[in-house]
């Protein structure tokens, strides 16, 4: 059988699927407050993070969510970011003009309902999604996505054909 993903060193709390599982669709805003779905980004895998601007660990792992989009963004990958900011889209976004982040793609989901459907009941949580859109894993709590860890576990899950 072929080795496992590398779950090892800050990924630790990263919890595979058995099987990628098909999500529920949901809505989230952009900064015009047009309504955009996770449907829109089916032909790459996508790490999604939900977090908040009050999430102090969420604040903590913004800056390598950036440096990772920046290393390993393209068609293939792409890191987007869902803010559950009942504020909305301005008070994620000012937060991460403050911190110089320039390569997310940034929504809003001031309902919470789009995190609630999706499981999402703390932060900061991000989801692997594979390029058909279904959850690969998730983690839940703060990672250092742009580690040499963090990014053989992407590269084990984008290598699968």
């Amino acid at each position: 059988a072929p080795a496992g993903p590398p779950l090892t060193g800050t990924v630790a709390n990263f919890v595979a699927k058995p099987v990628p599982a098909p999500l529920p669709a949901v809505q989230f805003q952009d900064a015009d407050g047009a309504s955009h779905s996770l449907a829109e980004f089916q032909g790459k895998y996508l790490l999604v993070n939900f977090w908040a601007t009050w999430c102090a660990p969420c604040r903590t792992e913004m800056p390598s969510l950036d440096r990772l989009q920046q290393q390993l963004g393209g068609p293939d990958f792409q890191v987007v970011l869902i803010s559950q900011d009942r504020a909305g889209y301005a008070k994620a976004a000012g937060f991460l003009s403050e911190i110089g982040v320039t390569h997310l793609a940034s929504y809003a989901d001031p309902t919470t309902k789009a995190g609630r459907t999706l499981g999402v009941f703390a932060m900061p949580v991000t989801l692997l999604l594979n390029r058909q859109g279904d959850e690969i894993g998730r983690l839940t709590g703060p990672a250092e996505w742009d580690s040499p860890e963090a990014k053989a576990l992407i590269g084990y899950y984008m290598a699968q054909k």
